[in-house]
């Protein structure tokens, strides 16, 4: 009889805490922040309720993407964020829209972003809607964290991609590069001419990852990769579904799934943690390694007088988190990138020869890479056309003051990214042209150009990736000229981040 008293007043104390819970996420908060906005002069589409206004974008999206783009155009806004076009051209530059029941306020003016995004890296972050989302695949590594959680994460991380740690896998990046141009080599040569360049990149950057992360498992690694591919797909569902309080604890058989895959990635992950605890502890190496998760772990030994410290289970987080961040945005950067050259033949030979200038017939090395200012230009005019991801999302975790705005606490700031990279109040009449040249010069303000974000809570991988892309463009470059196929079908969707529907097919012809 205790017992089943007990169990009673637990069941009925959760139960009051998510209907208290949900009350407030999903009417008291809305409302008031509603009203607040209104107050000055921020309207936006009228809500249905619980759902907002997520069925009128699927719609819309829905609309503008069921069909190929007739020829390779890069007047992507419209079709990749036709919510934006219209409720801007109804609302103004700054209206509210609900994601389910979380307001989210457009922000395009480029001086209010750059003064948020540099001003308040700990009073905003991830809602509770992403981090819920992302709870399975990435858990609350640093891409997820908030307030002082991310401030110490960040600390921690930031030093494995500076300085001579960050030139330190260049080795790998080239030897990675070497086998992939290798394989397409083989291929041509057997008589394949086309080839989907994304499936390449994709691997190639995921091998990389792999390398930097768990070099001294790497086979484990890519057993990682590929269990966290598929973990992603699964939680990209959940952003298109309504989250209730307390549906992840429904036993439904998405929810096992999600559950059982990330217990697999995790297994695997505490194997090798394991492992290098093992050979620290009966002395057969006095670190845990020079790569990421060795770094993490050292990082795990020491007292910290913040009394902010490391846990086995934030760092699997990481370890998934920059798998993640890690592989996908360089891949899609790559793939993008050889798009716009093969069918911009110009640009591609102008490429190539300073590619050769520089390299003189060399692998390209750390000191190459600031040399090469063409390939800078093209990769950053890539970032421009089809930045990683379509918005940057920010939830205000305090009150803020931003420009003559009052922002509630509870309030997402929304970024459109990629219409602030289209603008042609910002970038002038070519704004959709693929024009490298406009990047021949550093006068452009982190407020219009911020493929990875800005401020102190910018990409921490950022050199990384910049720099891995260069590796790898300069190499393809002096091993192979290509052009665009004729089965190429140009069809930007967004999938969390900006992909080819179909991919990118390219033809391949080795240099002599």
């Amino acid at each position: 009889m205790v017992v089943l008293t007990t169990l009673l007043v637990i069941f009925l104390s959760f139960f009051i805490k998510i209907a208290h819970d949900g009350i407030s996420c999903y009417f008291l908060n809305p409302r008031r922040i509603k009203k607040i906005m209104e107050r000055q002069g921020v309207r936006g589409p009228k809500p249905r309720p619980l759902k907002g206004n997520i069925l009128d974008m699927a719609s819309l999206v829905s609309q503008t993407t069921s069909q190929d783009m007739k020829s390779i155009n890069h007047d992507i806004v419209g079709r990749l964020l036709p919510h934006y076009v219209a409720w801007s051209k109804e609302y103004g530059k700054r209206f509210i829209f609900w994601n389910g029941v979380e307001p989210r306020m457009c922000l395009t003016e480029t001086e209010l972003i750059k003064d948020f995004l540099s001003k308040n890296s700990t009073t905003s972050g991830r809602s509770w809607q992403q981090q819920q989302g992302s709870k399975h695949f990435i858990g609350r590594g640093l891409l997820m964290a908030n307030g002082k959680d991310w401030y110490h994460q960040r600390h921690i991380v930031a030093p494995t991609f500076m300085g001579d740690k960050l030139k330190s896998y260049a080795g790998y990046m080239v030897e990675c590069t070497g086998e992939v141009l290798q394989s397409l080599q083989n291929a041509v040569e057997s008589g394949q001419t086309e080839f989907e360049i994304g499936e390449y990149m994709t691997k190639l950057t995921a091998d990389i990852i792999s390398r930097t992360e768990f070099n001294t498992h790497y086979d484990k690694g890519k057993q990682i990769f590929h269990l966290l591919t598929v973990l992603q797909h699964l939680c990209a569902q959940a952003t298109r579904k309504l989250y209730l309080p307390g549906s992840r604890f429904f036993p439904s058989k998405y929810n096992r799934e999600i559950k059982s895959m990330k217990m697999e990635v995790e297994r695997l992950l505490m194997e090798i943690i394991q492992s290098r605890k093992d050979c620290v502890e009966i002395g057969r190496s006095t670190s845990y390694g020079n790569d990421l998760l060795g770094m993490l772990l050292d990082e795990m030994q020491k007292k910290r007088e913040s009394g902010f410290s490391l846990n086995l289970q934030l760092i699997m987080d990481e370890c998934k988190t920059f798998f993640f961040a890690g592989h996908e945005t360089t891949a899609l950067l790559l793939t993008w990138a050889v798009m716009l050259l093969a069918s911009n033949i110009s640009w591609q030979e102008k490429v190539r020869t300073e590619v050769k200038q520089v390299c003189n017939g060399e692998t390209p090395s750390v000191d190459h890479l600031s040399k090469l200012s063409l390939l800078n230009m093209v990769i950053n005019e890539t970032l421009r056309l089809y930045p990683p991801a379509t918005v940057l999302p920010r939830m205000a975790l305090e009150d803020i003051k931003l420009g003559d705005l009052h922002i509630p606490k509870g309030l997402s700031i929304w970024i459109p990214v990629l219409a602030i990279h289209h603008s042609k109040e910002l970038w002038g009449e070519d704004a959709n042209e693929f024009n490298p040249e406009r990047f021949a010069s550093k006068s452009f303000t982190s407020g219009r150009f911020i493929p990875f974000a800005a401020g102190p809570r910018n990409c921490v991988g950022q050199a990384f990736a910049i720099m891995e892309a260069k590796i790898i463009l300069a190499m393809l470059l002096s091993r192979f000229s290509f052009v665009i196929s004729e089965n190429y079908r140009h069809a930007p969707v967004t999938v969390l981040t900006i992909k080819p529907k179909f991919g990118v097919q390219v033809c391949l012809k080795p240099l002599n």
